[in-house]
């Protein structure tokens, strides 16, 4: 059962307006990784559904955050079918990530009130996510919309809580777009955990550089 409930999840997704999202096969590096970005000030956190057993570390991890991260909550991304969202809520999501729109899954997570977070790609799309439930909604692939499209979409729905992922980089000049466009959140993976950093466990890096990114998104929201 998910340890925080759908208020707080979306609370934290925007008080701190990033959610990292990573994947390692590794378990213990998966914990590393959550308590640096812990460390650097985030509380949302989305371990994506990307290899086998990828389960398994998902489990291993909640437990661990838990423990030593009591403020963060651990959700599933890369989810595209309803009984894969199941799975994860059954070890602990807080909420569930998606790449695509699925009603299917909106169901299985609203049952639980587990916010269901999918990506759209357009503006219908994100009203019929709206309609379903999803509180807040993934603009994707974010480098290929760009923050054209979340101001356009946010000019006649201003009530539309935005999490743009794919493209989202760790410099100024991006996250300022983004944040300036209108969105709630943004998702950003790779830029935030380059692979030589993870390898050599370099975690004060991952710290400093999702506090540097917090910051960034502090001051462009003034």
């Amino acid at each position: 059962m998910a340890r925080f409930d759908a208020i707080a999840v979306i609370e934290k997704m925007g008080a701190t307006g990033m959610v990292p999202v990573f994947y390692h096969k590794d378990a213990e590096t998966a914990k590393q990784v959550v308590k640096a970005c812990y460390d650097g000030g985030v509380r949302a956190f989305e371990f994506t559904n990307r290899g086998d057993f990828a389960h398994e570390v998902f489990a291993e991890v909640v437990k661990f955050a838990a423990k030593e991260c009591p403020e963060m909550a651990i959700g599933v991304g890369s989810v595209v079918d309803p009984g894969t969202a199941s799975l994860y809520m059954q070890l602990g999501a807080s909420f569930v990530v998606g790449p695509l729109f699925n009603p299917e899954v909106a169901k299985v997570c609203n049952r639980r009130l587990v916010p269901y977070t999918p990506g759209c790609g357009s503006v219908t799309e994100v009203g019929m996510a709206q309609e379903s439930g999803c509180q807040v909604v993934k603009l994707f692939p974010g480098d290929v919309l760009g923050p054209k499209m979340v101001k356009g979409l946010m000019a006649p729905m201003p009530w539309s809580k935005l999490m743009v992922t794919g493209g989202v980089e760790p410099t100024e000049d991006n996250l300022t777009a983004w944040v300036k466009a209108g969105v709630y959140c943004v998702g950003m993976g790779s830029k935030l955990f380059p692979k030589d950093r993870v390898a050599a466990g370099d975690w004060q890096y991952v710290s400093d550089k999702c506090r540097e990114s917090l910051a960034i998104i502090a001051k462009a929201r003034g």
